[in-house]
Protein backbone atom coordinates (compact mmCIF):
# COMPACT_ATOMS: atom_id res chain seq x y z
CA UNK A 1 0.00 0.00 0.00
CA UNK A 2 1.19 3.48 -0.73
CA UNK A 3 1.90 5.50 2.39
CA UNK A 4 3.38 8.88 2.99
CA UNK A 5 6.41 6.98 3.90
CA UNK A 6 6.34 6.35 0.24
CA UNK A 7 5.73 9.82 -0.98
CA UNK A 8 8.68 11.40 0.65
CA UNK A 9 11.45 8.83 0.51
CA UNK A 10 14.16 8.97 -2.01
CA UNK A 11 11.74 6.83 -3.98
CA UNK A 12 7.92 6.75 -3.50
CA UNK A 13 8.26 5.13 -0.21
CA UNK A 14 6.27 6.08 2.54
CA UNK A 15 4.96 8.65 0.50
CA UNK A 16 7.22 10.27 2.85
CA UNK A 17 9.51 10.92 0.49
CA UNK A 18 10.10 14.44 -0.40
CA UNK A 19 10.39 15.15 -4.05
CA UNK A 20 12.77 18.04 -4.62
CA UNK A 21 14.05 19.39 -7.88
CA UNK A 22 12.79 16.97 -10.46
CA UNK A 23 15.77 15.74 -12.39
CA UNK A 24 14.91 13.29 -15.14
CA UNK A 25 14.30 9.88 -13.57
CA UNK A 26 16.06 6.84 -14.88
CA UNK A 27 14.43 5.16 -17.83
CA UNK A 28 13.40 2.02 -15.99
CA UNK A 29 10.51 0.33 -17.70
CA UNK A 30 9.84 -2.16 -14.94
CA UNK A 31 9.87 0.54 -12.29
CA UNK A 32 6.86 2.25 -13.81
CA UNK A 33 4.61 0.54 -11.32
CA UNK A 34 6.78 0.19 -8.25
CA UNK A 35 5.78 1.08 -4.74
CA UNK A 36 8.04 4.10 -5.02
CA UNK A 37 7.80 7.16 -7.20
CA UNK A 38 11.16 8.10 -8.59
CA UNK A 39 14.56 8.47 -7.00
CA UNK A 40 15.41 11.91 -5.65
CA UNK A 41 17.47 13.18 -2.76
CA UNK A 42 15.46 13.54 0.43
CA UNK A 43 15.81 16.79 2.32
CA UNK A 44 13.85 17.06 5.59
CA UNK A 45 11.59 19.79 4.24
CA UNK A 46 10.34 21.11 0.94
CA UNK A 47 7.79 23.81 0.18
CA UNK A 48 5.14 23.33 -2.44
CA UNK A 49 1.38 23.27 -2.56
CA UNK A 50 -1.71 21.52 -3.76
CA UNK A 51 -3.51 22.50 -6.96
CA UNK A 52 -5.30 25.38 -5.24
CA UNK A 53 -2.59 28.04 -5.39
CA UNK A 54 -4.34 30.53 -3.15
CA UNK A 55 -4.60 29.25 0.41
CA UNK A 56 -3.87 25.54 0.98
CA UNK A 57 -6.92 23.82 2.50
CA UNK A 58 -6.63 22.27 5.97
CA UNK A 59 -5.51 18.66 6.14
CA UNK A 60 -8.21 16.07 6.81
CA UNK A 61 -6.16 12.87 6.60
CA UNK A 62 -3.45 11.35 8.77
CA UNK A 63 -0.82 8.71 8.15
CA UNK A 64 0.42 6.87 11.26
CA UNK A 65 3.67 4.92 11.04
CA UNK A 66 3.84 1.86 13.30
CA UNK A 67 7.34 0.54 12.53
CA UNK A 68 7.30 -2.85 14.24
CA UNK A 69 7.99 -6.05 12.32
CA UNK A 70 8.85 -9.58 13.31
CA UNK A 71 11.86 -9.37 10.97
CA UNK A 72 13.06 -7.11 8.18
CA UNK A 73 12.21 -8.42 4.72
CA UNK A 74 15.13 -8.70 2.32
CA UNK A 75 13.78 -5.95 0.04
CA UNK A 76 12.70 -3.49 2.74
CA UNK A 77 14.43 -0.18 3.45
CA UNK A 78 11.57 1.40 5.38
CA UNK A 79 12.27 2.66 8.92
CA UNK A 80 11.27 -0.42 10.93
CA UNK A 81 12.01 -1.97 14.32
CA UNK A 82 12.47 -5.76 14.14
CA UNK A 83 11.06 -7.37 17.27
CA UNK A 84 12.04 -10.98 16.50
CA UNK A 85 10.46 -13.72 14.42
CA UNK A 86 8.46 -15.11 17.35
CA UNK A 87 7.05 -11.74 18.42
CA UNK A 88 3.30 -11.73 17.90
CA UNK A 89 2.28 -10.80 21.46
CA UNK A 90 3.59 -7.29 22.12
CA UNK A 91 1.41 -6.16 25.04
CA UNK A 92 4.36 -5.96 27.42
CA UNK A 93 7.13 -5.07 24.99
CA UNK A 94 8.59 -1.75 26.20
CA UNK A 95 9.82 -0.93 22.69
CA UNK A 96 6.22 -0.83 21.49
CA UNK A 97 4.68 0.97 24.46
CA UNK A 98 7.46 3.56 24.57
CA UNK A 99 7.08 4.33 20.87
CA UNK A 100 3.30 4.72 21.17
CA UNK A 101 3.90 7.10 24.08
CA UNK A 102 6.10 9.36 21.95
CA UNK A 103 3.83 9.03 18.93
CA UNK A 104 0.86 10.33 20.91
CA UNK A 105 3.01 13.16 22.24
CA UNK A 106 3.92 14.15 18.69
CA UNK A 107 0.24 14.22 17.69
CA UNK A 108 -0.65 16.34 20.71
CA UNK A 109 2.21 18.80 20.10
CA UNK A 110 1.43 19.34 16.41
CA UNK A 111 0.28 22.85 15.52
CA UNK A 112 -3.29 23.02 14.20
CA UNK A 113 -4.73 26.13 12.59
CA UNK A 114 -8.33 24.88 12.68
CA UNK A 115 -10.29 23.67 15.72
CA UNK A 116 -11.02 19.93 15.80
CA UNK A 117 -14.70 20.43 15.05
CA UNK A 118 -13.97 22.45 11.88
CA UNK A 119 -11.96 19.91 9.86
CA UNK A 120 -12.22 16.46 11.43
CA UNK A 121 -10.13 13.68 9.91
CA UNK A 122 -11.83 11.83 7.07
CA UNK A 123 -9.14 9.15 6.65
CA UNK A 124 -6.54 7.55 8.90
CA UNK A 125 -3.96 5.09 7.59
CA UNK A 126 -1.87 2.86 9.87
CA UNK A 127 1.19 1.83 7.87
CA UNK A 128 4.43 0.15 8.76
CA UNK A 129 6.16 -1.98 9.54
CA UNK A 130 3.42 -4.34 10.56
CA UNK A 131 0.74 -2.34 12.42
CA UNK A 132 -1.19 -5.52 13.27
CA UNK A 133 1.60 -6.40 15.74
CA UNK A 134 0.56 -3.46 17.92
CA UNK A 135 -1.98 -4.38 20.65
CA UNK A 136 -5.51 -3.01 20.05
CA UNK A 137 -5.38 -1.08 23.34
CA UNK A 138 -2.41 0.92 22.04
CA UNK A 139 -4.08 1.49 18.66
CA UNK A 140 -7.06 2.77 20.63
CA UNK A 141 -4.89 5.30 22.46
CA UNK A 142 -3.55 6.61 19.13
CA UNK A 143 -7.05 6.95 17.69
CA UNK A 144 -8.28 8.70 20.82
CA UNK A 145 -5.35 11.13 20.67
CA UNK A 146 -6.20 11.88 17.03
CA UNK A 147 -9.89 12.32 17.92
CA UNK A 148 -9.11 14.81 20.70
CA UNK A 149 -6.59 16.77 18.62
CA UNK A 150 -8.27 16.86 15.21
CA UNK A 151 -11.69 15.29 15.50
CA UNK A 152 -12.62 12.15 13.58
CA UNK A 153 -15.57 11.78 11.20
CA UNK A 154 -18.06 9.09 12.16
CA UNK A 155 -17.68 7.51 8.72
CA UNK A 156 -13.91 8.02 8.47
CA UNK A 157 -11.97 5.46 6.46
CA UNK A 158 -9.54 3.88 8.94
CA UNK A 159 -7.09 1.58 7.18
CA UNK A 160 -4.55 -0.78 8.70
CA UNK A 161 -1.78 -2.80 7.11
CA UNK A 162 -1.86 -6.33 8.52
CA UNK A 163 0.45 -9.27 7.85
CA UNK A 164 -0.55 -12.93 7.89
CA UNK A 165 0.47 -14.63 11.11
CA UNK A 166 0.25 -11.47 13.24
CA UNK A 167 -3.45 -11.49 14.12
CA UNK A 168 -6.29 -13.88 14.87
CA UNK A 169 -10.06 -13.48 14.85
CA UNK A 170 -10.09 -12.01 18.36
CA UNK A 171 -7.58 -9.29 17.51
CA UNK A 172 -9.34 -8.59 14.20
CA UNK A 173 -12.67 -8.13 15.97
CA UNK A 174 -11.04 -5.78 18.50
CA UNK A 175 -9.56 -3.68 15.70
CA UNK A 176 -12.94 -3.50 13.97
CA UNK A 177 -14.56 -2.44 17.23
CA UNK A 178 -12.06 0.43 17.44
CA UNK A 179 -13.17 1.67 14.03
CA UNK A 180 -10.71 -0.03 11.66
CA UNK A 181 -12.86 -0.57 8.56
CA UNK A 182 -10.28 -1.20 5.87
CA UNK A 183 -7.51 -3.83 5.88
CA UNK A 184 -4.49 -4.05 3.59
CA UNK A 185 -3.21 -7.63 3.81
CA UNK A 186 0.49 -8.03 3.01
CA UNK A 187 0.36 -11.37 1.19
CA UNK A 188 3.06 -10.58 -1.45
CA UNK A 189 3.08 -14.12 -2.93
CA UNK A 190 1.28 -17.47 -2.70
CA UNK A 191 4.41 -19.60 -3.10
CA UNK A 192 6.30 -20.88 -0.07
CA UNK A 193 9.69 -20.65 -1.79
CA UNK A 194 9.16 -17.01 -2.81
CA UNK A 195 8.04 -15.98 0.68
CA UNK A 196 11.13 -17.63 2.18
CA UNK A 197 13.47 -16.08 -0.36
CA UNK A 198 12.04 -12.62 0.44
CA UNK A 199 12.56 -13.08 4.15
CA UNK A 200 8.86 -12.87 4.90
CA UNK A 201 7.91 -14.07 8.39
CA UNK A 202 4.75 -15.86 7.21
CA UNK A 203 4.03 -18.87 5.02
CA UNK A 204 1.27 -19.79 2.59
CA UNK A 205 -0.85 -21.51 5.25
CA UNK A 206 -0.87 -18.31 7.31
CA UNK A 207 -1.94 -16.40 4.19
CA UNK A 208 -5.04 -18.56 3.79
CA UNK A 209 -5.80 -18.35 7.53
CA UNK A 210 -5.51 -14.54 7.47
CA UNK A 211 -7.84 -14.25 4.48
CA UNK A 212 -10.37 -16.46 6.26
CA UNK A 213 -10.17 -14.35 9.44
CA UNK A 214 -10.64 -11.05 7.60
CA UNK A 215 -13.69 -12.36 5.75
CA UNK A 216 -15.22 -14.08 8.81
CA UNK A 217 -14.99 -10.85 10.83
CA UNK A 218 -17.14 -9.01 8.32
CA UNK A 219 -14.50 -6.68 6.87
CA UNK A 220 -15.89 -5.83 3.45
CA UNK A 221 -13.24 -3.28 2.45
CA UNK A 222 -9.98 -5.19 2.29
CA UNK A 223 -7.01 -5.40 -0.03
CA UNK A 224 -4.38 -7.96 -0.98
CA UNK A 225 -0.87 -6.70 -1.69
CA UNK A 226 1.25 -8.61 -4.22
CA UNK A 227 4.84 -8.12 -5.40
CA UNK A 228 5.89 -8.88 -8.96
CA UNK A 229 9.41 -9.39 -10.37
CA UNK A 230 10.77 -11.26 -7.34
CA UNK A 231 13.99 -13.28 -7.74
CA UNK A 232 13.26 -16.65 -9.41
CA UNK A 233 9.59 -15.72 -9.88
CA UNK A 234 8.20 -17.48 -12.93
CA UNK A 235 5.31 -16.66 -15.23
CA UNK A 236 3.41 -19.64 -13.74
CA UNK A 237 4.00 -18.46 -10.16
CA UNK A 238 2.75 -14.98 -10.96
CA UNK A 239 -0.32 -16.32 -12.72
CA UNK A 240 -1.07 -18.53 -9.70
CA UNK A 241 -0.75 -15.62 -7.26
CA UNK A 242 -3.13 -13.51 -9.34
CA UNK A 243 -5.58 -16.40 -9.73
CA UNK A 244 -5.63 -17.17 -5.99
CA UNK A 245 -6.02 -13.48 -5.22
CA UNK A 246 -9.04 -13.22 -7.49
CA UNK A 247 -10.52 -16.39 -5.96
CA UNK A 248 -10.16 -14.81 -2.49
CA UNK A 249 -12.45 -11.97 -3.64
CA UNK A 250 -10.85 -8.96 -1.96
CA UNK A 251 -12.45 -5.61 -2.76
CA UNK A 252 -9.04 -4.15 -3.64
CA UNK A 253 -5.70 -5.40 -4.99
CA UNK A 254 -2.35 -3.60 -4.99
CA UNK A 255 0.34 -4.88 -7.37
CA UNK A 256 3.87 -3.59 -6.84
CA UNK A 257 7.00 -4.26 -8.86
CA UNK A 258 10.02 -5.13 -6.76
CA UNK A 259 12.43 -2.23 -6.36
CA UNK A 260 15.99 -3.18 -5.45
CA UNK A 261 17.09 -0.66 -2.82
CA UNK A 262 20.66 0.04 -1.75
CA UNK A 263 21.40 -1.07 1.80
CA UNK A 264 18.96 -3.99 1.73
CA UNK A 265 19.89 -7.68 1.54
CA UNK A 266 18.49 -7.82 -1.99
CA UNK A 267 20.54 -4.75 -2.84
CA UNK A 268 23.69 -6.64 -1.87
CA UNK A 269 22.69 -9.82 -3.70
CA UNK A 270 21.00 -8.73 -6.92
CA UNK A 271 21.11 -6.22 -9.74
CA UNK A 272 17.94 -5.15 -11.60
CA UNK A 273 17.43 -7.02 -14.85
CA UNK A 274 20.13 -9.63 -14.14
CA UNK A 275 19.36 -13.26 -13.30
CA UNK A 276 17.70 -14.34 -11.06
CA UNK A 277 15.87 -11.04 -11.35
CA UNK A 278 13.44 -10.83 -14.29
CA UNK A 279 14.39 -8.79 -17.31
CA UNK A 280 12.59 -5.53 -18.05
CA UNK A 281 10.60 -7.35 -20.73
CA UNK A 282 9.55 -10.06 -18.27
CA UNK A 283 8.57 -7.45 -15.67
CA UNK A 284 6.46 -5.65 -18.26
CA UNK A 285 4.73 -8.93 -19.11
CA UNK A 286 3.99 -9.51 -15.41
CA UNK A 287 2.36 -6.08 -15.30
CA UNK A 288 0.31 -6.73 -18.42
CA UNK A 289 -0.85 -10.07 -17.03
CA UNK A 290 -2.01 -8.41 -13.80
CA UNK A 291 -3.86 -5.71 -15.72
CA UNK A 292 -5.55 -8.26 -17.97
CA UNK A 293 -6.50 -10.83 -15.30
CA UNK A 294 -7.74 -8.32 -12.74
CA UNK A 295 -9.67 -6.33 -15.34
CA UNK A 296 -11.30 -9.54 -16.59
CA UNK A 297 -12.33 -10.20 -12.98
CA UNK A 298 -14.11 -6.80 -12.85
CA UNK A 299 -11.45 -4.90 -10.93
CA UNK A 300 -11.06 -1.28 -12.03
CA UNK A 301 -7.45 -0.30 -12.70
CA UNK A 302 -7.77 3.13 -11.11
CA UNK A 303 -4.08 3.85 -10.39
CA UNK A 304 -0.81 2.45 -11.71
CA UNK A 305 -0.50 -0.08 -8.86
CA UNK A 306 -4.09 -0.25 -7.67
CA UNK A 307 -7.22 -2.19 -8.66
CA UNK A 308 -10.60 -2.28 -6.97
CA UNK A 309 -14.18 -3.37 -7.22
CA UNK A 310 -16.55 -0.49 -7.93
CA UNK A 311 -16.71 1.92 -4.99
CA UNK A 312 -13.73 0.48 -3.11
CA UNK A 313 -10.98 2.89 -4.10
CA UNK A 314 -8.66 3.75 -1.22
CA UNK A 315 -9.85 7.18 -0.10
CA UNK A 316 -6.68 7.87 1.83
CA UNK A 317 -4.37 7.29 -1.11
CA UNK A 318 -6.48 9.59 -3.26
CA UNK A 319 -5.35 12.39 -0.94
CA UNK A 320 -1.78 11.76 -2.10
CA UNK A 321 -2.68 11.46 -5.77
CA UNK A 322 -4.72 14.67 -5.66
CA UNK A 323 -1.76 16.42 -4.00
CA UNK A 324 -3.91 17.48 -1.06
CA UNK A 325 -2.55 18.19 2.45
CA UNK A 326 -2.19 15.40 5.01
CA UNK A 327 -0.73 14.92 8.46
CA UNK A 328 1.83 12.22 9.14
CA UNK A 329 3.14 11.01 12.47
CA UNK A 330 5.83 8.61 13.53
CA UNK A 331 9.23 7.36 12.53
CA UNK A 332 10.31 8.40 9.03
CA UNK A 333 6.90 9.68 8.02
CA UNK A 334 6.41 12.79 5.90
CA UNK A 335 3.53 15.21 6.20
CA UNK A 336 2.26 17.81 3.74
CA UNK A 337 0.69 20.72 5.63
CA UNK A 338 0.62 24.40 4.73
CA UNK A 339 2.52 23.79 1.52
CA UNK A 340 5.40 22.12 3.39
CA UNK A 341 6.54 18.52 2.97
CA UNK A 342 8.29 17.57 6.20
CA UNK A 343 10.15 14.31 6.87
CA UNK A 344 10.67 12.96 10.35
CA UNK A 345 13.83 11.17 11.54
CA UNK A 346 14.19 7.48 10.64
CA UNK A 347 15.90 6.39 13.87
CA UNK A 348 14.03 6.02 17.16
CA UNK A 349 16.34 8.13 19.34
CA UNK A 350 16.43 10.89 16.74
CA UNK A 351 12.64 10.74 16.49
CA UNK A 352 12.28 11.13 20.27
CA UNK A 353 14.53 14.19 20.16
CA UNK A 354 12.40 15.58 17.33
CA UNK A 355 9.22 15.20 19.41
CA UNK A 356 10.86 16.92 22.37
CA UNK A 357 11.91 19.81 20.12
CA UNK A 358 8.38 19.96 18.70
CA UNK A 359 6.95 20.24 22.21
CA UNK A 360 9.44 22.98 23.07
CA UNK A 361 8.55 24.99 19.97
CA UNK A 362 11.97 24.49 18.37
CA UNK A 363 10.62 22.87 15.22
CA UNK A 364 7.45 23.29 13.17
CA UNK A 365 6.24 20.58 10.80
CA UNK A 366 3.65 22.86 9.15
CA UNK A 367 4.27 25.39 6.42
CA UNK A 368 3.09 28.98 6.08
CA UNK A 369 1.40 28.52 2.72
CA UNK A 370 4.32 29.76 0.61
CA UNK A 371 4.21 28.20 -2.84
CA UNK A 372 6.86 27.07 -5.29
CA UNK A 373 4.88 27.05 -8.50
CA UNK A 374 7.08 24.87 -10.69
CA UNK A 375 7.50 22.21 -8.00
CA UNK A 376 3.77 22.23 -7.45
CA UNK A 377 3.02 21.86 -11.15
CA UNK A 378 5.44 18.95 -11.38
CA UNK A 379 3.87 17.24 -8.38
CA UNK A 380 0.36 17.65 -9.79
CA UNK A 381 1.38 16.17 -13.15
CA UNK A 382 3.28 13.27 -11.60
CA UNK A 383 0.54 12.32 -9.16
CA UNK A 384 -2.35 12.81 -11.59
CA UNK A 385 -0.81 10.73 -14.36
CA UNK A 386 -0.51 7.79 -11.98
CA UNK A 387 -4.30 7.54 -12.03
CA UNK A 388 -6.86 6.44 -14.59
CA UNK A 389 -8.56 9.81 -14.06
CA UNK A 390 -5.47 11.52 -15.42
CA UNK A 391 -4.60 15.20 -15.39
CA UNK A 392 -7.54 17.64 -15.26
CA UNK A 393 -6.34 20.29 -17.70
CA UNK A 394 -9.06 22.78 -16.81
CA UNK A 395 -8.02 22.88 -13.16
CA UNK A 396 -4.36 22.82 -14.16
CA UNK A 397 -4.90 25.75 -16.52
CA UNK A 398 -6.77 27.74 -13.86
CA UNK A 399 -3.81 27.31 -11.52
CA UNK A 400 -0.88 27.60 -13.93
CA UNK A 401 -2.14 29.25 -17.14
CA UNK A 402 -2.88 28.13 -20.69
CA UNK A 403 0.64 28.38 -22.12
CA UNK A 404 2.03 25.51 -20.05
CA UNK A 405 -1.02 23.40 -20.89
CA UNK A 406 -0.49 23.95 -24.60
CA UNK A 407 3.22 23.13 -24.21
CA UNK A 408 2.33 19.86 -22.47
CA UNK A 409 -0.10 18.92 -25.22
CA UNK A 410 2.47 19.66 -27.90
CA UNK A 411 5.10 17.59 -26.07
CA UNK A 412 2.69 14.65 -25.71
CA UNK A 413 1.35 14.75 -29.28
CA UNK A 414 3.73 12.02 -30.61
CA UNK A 415 2.70 9.77 -27.72
CA UNK A 416 -0.97 10.38 -28.46
CA UNK A 417 -0.24 9.25 -32.02
CA UNK A 418 1.42 6.08 -30.71
CA UNK A 419 -1.36 5.35 -28.21
CA UNK A 420 0.64 5.83 -25.00
CA UNK A 421 -1.21 9.05 -24.04
CA UNK A 422 -4.98 9.49 -24.33
CA UNK A 423 -6.73 12.85 -24.72
CA UNK A 424 -10.31 13.20 -23.45
CA UNK A 425 -12.95 15.88 -23.84
CA UNK A 426 -14.98 17.36 -20.99
CA UNK A 427 -17.33 14.36 -21.07
CA UNK A 428 -14.31 12.04 -20.82
CA UNK A 429 -14.79 10.84 -24.38
CA UNK A 430 -11.60 9.94 -26.24
CA UNK A 431 -10.56 12.51 -28.84
CA UNK A 432 -9.48 10.65 -31.96
CA UNK A 433 -6.01 11.33 -33.27
CA UNK A 434 -7.16 12.89 -36.56
CA UNK A 435 -9.30 15.47 -34.73
CA UNK A 436 -6.43 16.30 -32.42
CA UNK A 437 -3.99 16.66 -35.31
CA UNK A 438 -6.44 19.00 -37.03
CA UNK A 439 -6.61 21.17 -33.93
CA UNK A 440 -2.84 21.43 -33.80
CA UNK A 441 -2.58 22.10 -37.52
CA UNK A 442 -5.08 24.97 -37.48
CA UNK A 443 -4.34 26.05 -33.87
CA UNK A 444 -8.04 25.89 -32.97
CA UNK A 445 -7.95 26.17 -29.16
CA UNK A 446 -6.50 22.72 -28.62
CA UNK A 447 -6.04 23.38 -24.91
CA UNK A 448 -9.78 24.11 -24.61
CA UNK A 449 -10.90 21.02 -26.53
CA UNK A 450 -8.79 18.63 -24.45
CA UNK A 451 -10.15 18.47 -20.89
CA UNK A 452 -8.05 15.55 -19.59
CA UNK A 453 -4.94 13.63 -20.53
CA UNK A 454 -4.16 10.21 -19.14
CA UNK A 455 -1.73 7.38 -19.80
CA UNK A 456 -3.07 4.34 -21.61
CA UNK A 457 -3.48 1.05 -19.74
CA UNK A 458 -1.21 -0.85 -19.68
CA UNK A 459 1.28 0.46 -22.26
CA UNK A 460 1.29 4.11 -21.13
CA UNK A 461 1.48 3.16 -17.46
CA UNK A 462 4.50 0.99 -18.23
CA UNK A 463 6.34 4.02 -19.62
CA UNK A 464 5.11 6.41 -16.95
CA UNK A 465 8.60 7.38 -15.78
CA UNK A 466 9.65 8.53 -19.24
CA UNK A 467 6.33 10.24 -20.00
CA UNK A 468 6.24 12.09 -16.69
CA UNK A 469 9.87 13.11 -17.10
CA UNK A 470 8.88 14.67 -20.42
CA UNK A 471 6.34 16.84 -18.59
CA UNK A 472 8.99 17.80 -16.03
CA UNK A 473 11.16 19.08 -18.87
CA UNK A 474 8.31 21.20 -20.21
CA UNK A 475 7.58 22.70 -16.80
CA UNK A 476 11.26 23.25 -15.99
CA UNK A 477 11.63 25.41 -19.14
CA UNK A 478 8.38 27.28 -18.44
CA UNK A 479 9.24 30.96 -19.02
CA UNK A 480 6.01 32.70 -18.02
CA UNK A 481 5.83 30.90 -14.68
CA UNK A 482 4.86 33.52 -12.04
CA UNK A 483 8.01 32.82 -10.01
CA UNK A 484 10.18 33.10 -13.10
CA UNK A 485 8.63 36.44 -13.98
CA UNK A 486 9.10 37.74 -10.44
CA UNK A 487 12.77 36.71 -10.45
CA UNK A 488 13.30 38.30 -13.86
CA UNK A 489 11.71 41.56 -12.66
CA UNK A 490 14.05 41.77 -9.69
Amino acid sequence: MLTPLMLLKSSFTPIFLVQTAKSKPQKLLHHAFTKTFFTYSTPPVRHNACLNLSTPPPASSAYIHLPFCRKRCHYCDFPVVALGSASTQTHHDPRVSNYIHWLCREITATKVDQPASTTPLQTVYFGGGTPSLVPPAMVSSVLETLRVKFGLCEDAEISMEMDPGTFDAEKMREMVALGVNRVSLGVQAFQEELLRSCGRAHGVQEVHEAISVVKSCGVENWSIDLIASLPHQSWEMWEESLRLTIESQPSHVSVYDLQIEQGTKFGRLYSPGEFPMPSETQSAEFYKMASRMLSDANYNHYEISSYCKSGYECKHNFIYWKNEPFYAFGLGSASFVGGLRFSRPRKVNDYISFVQNLENGLVDSSGDGNIHVKDTAMDVVMLSLRTAQGLDLKSFQESFGSSVVLSLLEAYKPYVDSGLVVCLDEHRRTIIVDDLNSSFLYKTNTEKRVAYIRLSDPEGFLLSNELIALAFGVIDSWKDCPQYQEAKAT
